[in-house]
């Protein structure tokens, strides 16, 4: 009985901050941002043009959403017109091992299922 208790907290103490990340990430195009904005700071227009497919609605939402979870920083430049400049905060930076790891391993699935 104590073995199934102490499976059940694992399984639990693994399971539940890991679903912390993926609602943070959750979604077709959070991770693209993110990508996008690894090097170097961008303009709402060159995200759009980094994505293919990605909307302006879209990315205006995801924008809005990564900046509450703290993953970006949106700064106004102050020229004329007023413009936007979007870039990842340190937080953010930390997830740049974690989409790594995502790549390695969806490189692995793809040769393993296809043959």
């Amino acid at each position: 009985m104590m073995g199934k208790e102490i499976k059940s907290y694992d399984c639990q103490h693994i399971m539940i901050p890991v679903r912390d990340a993926l609602d943070v990430l959750q979604g077709k195009w959070k991770i693209p941002i993110i990508i996008s904005l690894f090097y170097e700071s961008k303009r709402f227009k060159e995200i759009i043009r980094d994505i293919p497919g990605l909307t302006d609605k879209s990315l205006s939402k995801d924008l809005k959403e990564l900046e509450s979870d703290k993953l970006i920083d949106r700064k106004v430049l102050e020229t004329f017109p007023p413009s936007v400049e979007y870039s990842l905060t340190d937080h953010g930076h930390t997830l740049c091992k974690v989409i790594n790891e995502l790549k390695e391993w969806g490189i692995f699935h793809r040769k393993e299922i296809l043959g």
